[in-house]
Order: structure tokens, then C-alpha cells, then sequence
């Protein structure tokens, strides 16, 4: 199973220990290209601190990256970067623990990254600025998600 439709339940679920370990990072600041709870955070350095905490260490070292996300380039490294290590889903659905893409203009590459926490209510991400919140998931937020994936099952 790769996600839960309720985090409350009694059921442990992927989903439901990705969601408990995101909320373990709320407060931490934004931090381009961290990923150390507590200290300092991005989207990606969200998402690969709660790979480490659930699935032990990264699968890569992750290179330098920029602010904009291979902008200029048009090319889609965050994109093929969660095809590759994580488990591609149907956009339209949501379950807690889904990690959501976003695109956050018209033309330009998918460069946000998110936790679903409440299916179609709220998700968990690290927003410039604000640090690792919880936010609602409102109509624009919504309106920008451009892929789904979950986070493998652990071997063994």
C-alpha cells in the first residue's frame, strides 16, 4: 500500500509514517538546498530528509542546484528526478503521504515539491520565506499540481 486516506486511523501505512515524519519537520527554516530538521530545509531537502527518516540514505548525492530549478534550460530534473527514485501516480487522486508536484507558472519547469497530509485538504512543504508549513490545499495550490508519486516500500 503507498498511501492512506486518513492519517488518524489505526492503520500503519506508508502514507501514515510519511505524513507523521513531514509533520516532524513543521518549523524548520528555509534553507536552499538543506535538508537538516530543525536547522534548514527546501522542498527537495524535505522530501530527502523524509526518505532518509522512513527508507535510510539517499539513494544519490544530489548535486548543487539553483533557485530556478532549470529554468532557463526548459529541462525537467525535478520531474525526472522523482521518476526515477519515487513511484509514479495518477495526478488526479490524492492519498496522505503522496508526494505532489508543482509547477508554479505557465510554461516554466515543475519545480515545488509537497506532502499530502489531509487528501484534497492540506499538504505539508518547505515555501521560501515561511520555512516547513502545512498549508491548505486551496484552489491555486490545487490548480498547480503536475504529478503524483509515492515513496517506494521498504526492502525487507
Amino acid at each position: 500500500m503507498t498511501g492512506s486516506a486518513a492519517v488518524a486511523g489505526t492503520v500503519d501505512t506508508v502514507g501514515t509514517r510519511v505524513v507523521e515524519a513531514a509533520r516532524g519537520w513543521i518549523g524548520t527554516p528555509y534553507r536552499h538546498q538543506a535538508s537538516c530538521r530543525g536547522a534548514g530545509a527546501d522542498c527537495l531537502g524535505l522530501v530527502r530528509g523524509i526518505w532518509r527518516d522512513l527508507l535510510g540514505p539517499e539513494p544519490v548525492a544530489v548535486p548543487a542546484y539553483s533557485m530556478d530549478w532549470s529554468e532557463p534550460q526548459g529541462e525537467e530534473r525535478l520531474w525526472a528526478a522523482a521518476l526515477t527514485h519515487l513511484v509514479p501516480l495518477a495526478r488526479d487522486g490524492q492519498a496522505a503521504g503522496d508526494v505532489i508536484l508543482f509547477r508554479m507558472r505557465a510554461g516554466s519547469v515543475a519545480k515545488h515539491l509537497g506532502i499530502v497530509s489531509v487528501p484534497h485538504e492540506r499538504f505539508i512543504h518547505a515555501y521560501n520565506r515561511r520555512g516547513v508549513v502545512e498549508s491548505p490545499m486551496s484552489g491555486p495550490w490545487a490548480r498547480r499540481i503536475v504529478a503524483r508519486f509515492a515513496f517506494p516500500e521498504r526492502d525487507g
